[in-house]
Order: structure tokens, then C-alpha cells, then sequence
């Protein structure tokens, strides 16, 4: 449990749920990107996506929107929402370089594939 708390860590303090930072980074093109690259991009089934989408709009992190030439259903980030994507990328940057920070090469390789393993353990 510790684990998973430590992974929960940043997105409760800034008032958002596990999986929310997700949909957070799918959304890093200005323009917006469609609903279903999003679930494709998060794995979430669609009515799960549209729930999460719903309840970040209602933060104004997120606008819903029509996108591309198709004018598909869609969202893009809110200033709000840039700003908050920003942060939780910066976390999860400077979170990799402190791990990192007083590793040789050969270690932080093997610190890499540690982490990587972890990521195949956590994927249902």
C-alpha cells in the first residue's frame, strides 16, 4: 500500500484522483485531441472516460470541445489545465532525476529496468 500511496501522493495534493494525470498528459497538443485517441491513450473504456472528463471539466482544467477536420467529440486543456499538466509533469521529472541523482551510469541502467518492471507488475 505504501507504494501505491507514494504514486497518489502528488495527484491528491492537487485535488485529483489516480489516473487523472493521465488524461492530463493525453491531452498535450494545444489543439485538443479526440475522445477516442484519449481512451486509446489511457486504456479507459469510453463511459469511464467520459465520467473523468466531465468531473476535470467541472475543475476547468478541461474544455469539451469538437477537434479535428471531422470535428469529433474532443477536449483540450484549460489554462488552468496547462498549468496543472505542467506541474505533474515537472513532479514526475524532478521525482526521476532525485532517484537518479546519486546513481553511476551502470546503476541508474539498472534503475531503468527496475522501474520498468515495476510499470509491467502495475499494468493489469
Amino acid at each position: 500500500h505504501l507504494a501505491r500511496q507514494a504514486l497518489l501522493a502528488p495527484l491528491t495534493a492537487r485535488g485529483l484522483e489516480a489516473g487523472d494525470d493521465a488524461i492530463l498528459l493525453g491531452l498535450a497538443d494545444s489543439a485538443g485531441t479526440t475522445t477516442e485517441a484519449l481512451a486509446r491513450f489511457t486504456g479507459l473504456p469510453r463511459d469511464q472516460l467520459d465520467a473523468r472528463l466531465a468531473r476535470l471539466e467541472d475543475r476547468d482544467l478541461l474544455l469539451r470541445l469538437a477537434v479535428g477536420p471531422e470535428m469529433e467529440s474532443g477536449a483540450r486543456l484549460s489554462q488552468q489545465g496547462h498549468a496543472m499538466r505542467q506541474s505533474i509533469e515537472d513532479h514526475w521529472a524532478h521525482l526521476e532525476q532525485t532517484l537518479a541523482q546519486d546513481l553511476g551510469d551502470k546503476r541508474q541502467k539498472h534503475l531503468r529496468k527496475a522501474l520498468k518492471r515495476i510499470i509491467e507488475v502495475l499494468s493489469f
